[in-house]
C-alpha cells in the first residue's frame, strides 16, 4: 500500500490558505477516484483510493502542520507502510515560484515544519516529498502571515490547474515510480 500524506491545518480558517496545498492536492487525487477523505483514523482524515492496480491510503493530518508526524507516524505503523519506499508527503513551498512542482525522494525539510515533524516521528527524512511552489513574486516581511493566509485571486483561479498536475505528479510517482516522476514534473 502506497500513503499520500497532504500537509496542512484543518479547520474552515485554513482552508483556502497557501499552507494548505497538500490537503487540496489529496482533494484533487480524492475527488479523481470518487472516494471522500473523511474517515477519522487516529488524528487524522484518511480515505482509500486506487490508482492503477495499487493501493493508496490518503491522509489529512488533523493535528496542525507543525504536529504532522505525530498523525502520520502511527498510521504508517498500521497499515505496514514504509516511509523509505512507499510514502510520499505533499506540501507547500514557499522557495518556489507558484505553481513549480519538485520531487525528491529524501532530504532536508528546508525549512519545513511539517517536515520537520514527519522526520522527527518517523525517524528518517528518506520518504518522498512532493513540494508545490507558493512563492511569492516579490520579497514579503512576514512569511508566516504569507503562507497562513489566503491565496490571491490569480492564484485562486490557477489552483485547479495546479493541483491537477500535482495529482498528476502523485499518480506517476504511485505506478510508475519516483525517477519518472521527476523527469516529467520537475522540469
Amino acid at each position: 500500500m502506497k500513503c499520500v500524506v497532504g500537509l496542512g491545518n484543518p479547520g474552515a480558517t485554513y482552508a483556502l490558505t497557501r499552507h494548505n496545498v497538500g490537503f487540496l492536492v489529496v482533494d484533487a487525487l480524492a475527488e479523481r477516484a470518487g472516494k471522500p477523505v473523511k474517515l477519522v483514523e487516529r488524528e487524522a482524515l484518511t480515505g482509500r483510493i486506487t490508482v492503477g492496480d495499487e493501493a493508496v491510503l490518503l491522509v489529512k493530518p488533523q493535528t496542525y502542520m507543525n504536529a504532522s508526524g505525530q498523525a502520520v507516524a502511527p498510521l504508517c505503523a498500521k497499515y505496514g507502510v514504509n516511509p523509505q519506499r512507499d510514502l510520499l508527503a505533499v506540501v507547500d513551498d514557499v522557495a518556489l515560484p507558484f505553481g513549480r512542482l519538485r520531487l525528491r525522494g529524501k532530504g532536508s525539510s528546508g525549512g519545513h515544519n511539517g517536515l520537520k515533524s514527519l522526520a522527527a516521528q518517523l525517524k528518517t527524512e528518506s520518504y518522498a516529498r512532493l513540494r508545490v511552489g507558493i512563492g511569492p513574486e516579490h520579497p514579503v516581511r512576514d512569511l508566516a502571515g504569507f503562507v497562513l493566509g489566503a491565496f490571491s485571486g490569480a492564484e485562486r483561479s490557477a489552483l485547479p490547474e495546479l493541483t491537477a498536475r500535482a495529482a498528476d505528479a502523485v499518480e506517476t510517482w504511485i505506478q510508475q515510480g519516483l525517477e519518472p516522476a521527476m523527469a516529467r514534473f520537475n522540469a
